[in-house]
Formats: structure tokens, sequence, C-alpha cells
């Protein structure tokens, strides 16, 4: 089943998307519901079977948002050849094969397959990332990982939008990212539950993943390629705390060409595949889920912040108080 949310003259609507490629049509639910309200319900099915009911529209007549505003995002890095490529082909840390590890994004920067992705401000060095995001249907704690799969509502595509200039920069510091990933996140462009997916003995799927920028494909992988299936990464985030429904889950990006950060650490020339730029138009297809669709445009001018004031390294004299 594919759930998406749609914007109407009234707000946003969640619908029911149903036919092939180029056919698809979208049948909206009658009541102003969010799809994070019907996974905190627990009312995927009956909301599907309701919208089905409603006469369908034209999925090109119609404006796609993101299918949900998150409340949180962790991103893992969860693919060992975007680790390697991204690294210039140093190798891995031996604490990447010890867990999942993972940041955590912003939510507030969650963009849908309708809109434009700008420049974050100050960034010279765009680049997109190709993952799939899992979405939490349940809440959990201490999840063990042959549960994790259980507690995942279904799958969407998610781009990490990345200012490699910024992030190279910051991420010195030993901390990050931050800005270099805090400009947009784009989810689509729907939810597919999870009873539309097979996972193989081990949890994992075996979906086919490509990216392409302006119609020409620089990346191809397979989900399966994954260090970790989605199970284990949802046990890795609820260890000590609680994934709650809505909460997003992004598999890391995938080798193979998954952003050109990895391709550039690989040997690719930066003139034959260049940074993005407005006007660029970055495709992500994932098998089973669809195509998310994006296109660049400028950004705004950074606002300037002060470098930080050195400060004396003398320690203060004792003041006697009266």
């Amino acid at each position: 089943m594919r759930l998406a949310t749609v914007a109407t003259d009234d707000g946003p609507r969640v619908g029911l998307v149903e036919g092939d490629p180029g056919d698809e049509r979208v049948h909206l639910l009658d009541r102003p519901v969010t799809l994070l309200e019907l996974l905190r319900a627990g009312d995927l099915t009956a909301a599907g079977r309701d919208a089905r009911r409603a006469r369908p529209l034209p999925l090109a007549d119609v404006r796609l948002l993101a299918p949900l505003e998150p409340p949180t995002v962790r991103d893992f890095v969860a693919f060992e050849e975007h680790v390697e490529g991204m690294r210039n082909l140093a190798g891995l840390p031996e604490a990447w094969y010890d867990a999942p590890t993972f940041y955590f994004s912003n939510p507030y920067a969650t963009l849908g397959p309708a809109d434009d992705v700008p420049v974050p401000p100050g960034c010279a060095v765009l680049d997109f990332e190709l993952e799939v995001a899992a979405v939490i249907g349940r809440t959990g704690r201490d999840v063990a990982p042959g549960e994790g799969w259980a507690h995942v509502a279904g799958l969407t595509i998610l781009n990490d939008w990345s200012a490699r200039d910024v992030q190279a920069r910051e991420m010195q510091v030993g901390l990050g990212p931050a800005k270099g990933k805090d400009t947009a996140t784009t989810l689509g462009p729907w939810l597919v539950t999870a009873d539309a997916f097979s996972p193989d003995a081990e949890g994992f799927l075996d979906l086919a993943l490509t990216a392409a920028v302006n119609g020409r494909v620089v990346g191809e992988d397979l989900l399966s390629n994954m260090g970790w299936p989605f199970g284990d990464l949802v046990a890795y985030a609820s260890r000590g705390t609680e994934v709650r429904p809505g909460d997003v889950l992004g598999s890391g990006t995938c080798g193979h060409g998954g952003c050109l950060g990895e391709l550039w650490g690989r040997g690719t020339s930066r003139e034959d595949l260049p940074p993005l730029a407005p006007g660029d138009v970055v495709a992500l297809e994932v098998e089973g889920i669809g195509t998310l669709a994006s296109r660049i445009v400028a950004g705004v001018a950074p606002v300037a912040i002060p470098g930080a004031r050195p400060r004396p390294r003398t320690r203060p004299h004792h003041r006697e108080h009266a």
C-alpha cells in the first residue's frame, strides 16, 4: 500500500496511490488527518481502506508533499562501500564494524517530492545522497534485532543533501555533521507499507537503487548491500531509549555512486561530475517504492557570524570578598 500526503485547498490530505507508473491515481481520505497521526493511532490499514472508497484523481493533477513531518530523523551510515569511497579508499575504521552509527538530522528541514532544493548558505560543493528510510510504526525500547522489522510501518526514499565543503570544515572540530547537513532532507514520493516487502532470512531487502543527475545514471546499488538490515538499525536506535511512530531511520548512502563524494573519492574528476548547481535535477529510484526527483535552485547568502574571540590562557586570580 502506497500512502502519500497531498496538498489541497483545505490543507494537507492523506491519499492512497494506486496504478502503474505513468497511470497512477490517488484516493484522498475525506477527513483532515496527517500520516503521522495515523501512524500514532496504528490506523494505516483502515485509512487505506477508507480512502479507496473516494473517487480517484490523476496523480499528475495533484502536488505531493513529504509523506510525513517526522518528529526525529536518525541517519545511519550502513553501506561499507560508501564509507570507503568517502575516505578516499583509505579503509574503514574498526569502529564502523562495531555498530550501525548514526547522527540526528534536522526534522524541520524536511522537503517533499515537489519541493525545489536551495543551495545551502555558503556552500560551493553540493551533493546528493541516495538512501532508503524506514518509518517507525510502533513504540519500542531496547528492541531485539530479530524484532526490529516488526516496528517498521513502511519505507520511503530519502535524499540527504550535503554541503560537502561546509561539512568538511566543521567536522575538523570533532563534531558534526551540523550545517553541512542542516538545510534539506527530501522524503518521498510516498510511504510504502512494510507488508509490501519480503526481507530474507537475515532481514535484508534485495531492492535495486539508482541515482541519476540530469538524466545521466551515476550510481547503481542494491539495498541488500547494507552492513546491517533495518531490524538491526531499529534495535540500535532504541538502545537505552525509545523509537516512536513517525521516527525516520535512514539507511545511509548506498555505494556504487550513491553520492558524488564517493565517486570523487574513487578517482572520478569534478570536471566529469561537478558539484550540483542551480538547474540540476537529481532523480533517485528505488525498486518497490518509486522515484524521487528534485531540482536544485539558488539559495541565500550566509548571515555573517564573527569568529571566536581569542581567549587568554592564564588562570584566574583568587578574589577576596568583603
